[in-house]
């Protein structure tokens, strides 16, 4: 059977990623950048010429906006799939990374120790979202077995899916980059993941943020 290929694509720019605000669930539209950054992640899809079983968004706007770009150059449609969405990072969601450590520097030491089931007060465990994410990409794989599937969604989304798939332990530094409009590249060859080509921003004009979310 041919492998299950999986393109992961982080939302374009918002306004709070430019401001280095943490966003979690709030739901934050694209700005210019962003917009012009999901067209041209449309657009070296297309020209990749490729052939595309299924499309998924976060069910976010940011996410929703990159991947209405995308559509529009394949002539294809998504589905939106809330188990995507960002980590629900609770009350930090708002906070930019300077004033999280003043505000509540409780909740950012247990932030930056990825202390695993620590729920940020209302948020989301890393636990609990390592668990929603892997049942989400379980899912795609079980129901596309074979095929090539497109996933808008997040950074810290992203990160998880390269922890499932490396085997990188929850509480353990981030590894690799998600840039904003990168594309990132998982397989499944019925046994076990293997990443592929990864943070690949070739086709952006301009340089792209990376994630705040842990």
């Amino acid at each position: 059977m041919n492998p299950t290929r999986i393109c992961l694509i982080r939302h374009g720019e918002t306004p709070w990623n430019a401001e280095g605000r943490l966003q979690g669930h709030t739901d934050i539209d694209l700005n210019p950048r962003g917009l012009e950054q999901a067209e041209q992640v449309a657009i070296a899809l297309q020209a990749s010429q490729l052939q595309v079983d299924q499309l998924y968004s976060s069910d976010l706007k940011r996410a929703q906006d990159t991947a209405q770009a995308i559509v529009k150059k394949l002539n294809t449609s998504f589905i939106t799939m809330p188990e995507l969405r960002e980590r629900n990072v609770g009350a930090l969601q708002g906070l930019t990374v300077t004033e999280a450590p003043i505000l509540k520097p409780d909740l950012w030491r247990a932030h930056i120790a990825r202390t695993i089931d620590h729920e940020l007060e209302g948020g989301e465990s890393i636990l609990q979202f390592a668990r929603r994410i892997e049942n989400a990409l379980e899912s795609i794989r079980l129901n596309h077995a074979g095929k090539t599937v497109i996933l808008v969604s997040h950074g810290g989304c992203i990160d998880m899916m390269y922890r499932i798939a490396t085997g990188q332990a929850l509480d353990t530094p981030r590894q690799v980059a998600m840039p904003n409009a990168s594309l990132n590249w998982l397989s499944h060859n019925g046994a076990s993941w293997s990443t592929e080509r990864w943070a690949d921003t070739r086709h952006l004009n301009d340089p792209a943020l990376g994630n705040l979310e842990l």
